[in-house]
């Protein structure tokens, strides 16, 4: 199992989900229509590091993290 945490103003409960890969989490979240938006928008954190690949494997354990783009000045 992995944990998927959602930041910022996207308001969703984190979830534990069984993935190998983070695209499964990405075909996961995907049927979600509020979610599908902000995965194309949103960075994505494993463990607390961004990562760019939906090719990376997971761990039993692992966090991933849905950062949505904020504004700031």
């Amino acid at each position: 199992m992995v944990r998927v945490e959602f930041l910022g103003p996207i308001q969703k409960e984190s979830l534990e989900l069984e993935a190998k890969s983070l695209r499964d989490i990405a075909d996961i979240l995907s049927q979600d229509d509020e979610l599908k938006e902000w995965l194309r928008t949103s960075a994505v954190a494993v463990n607390d590091t961004l990562v760019s690949s939906l090719d990376i494997k997971l761990n039993d354990g692992d966090k991933i993290s849905l950062l949505p783009p904020v504004c700031g000045g």
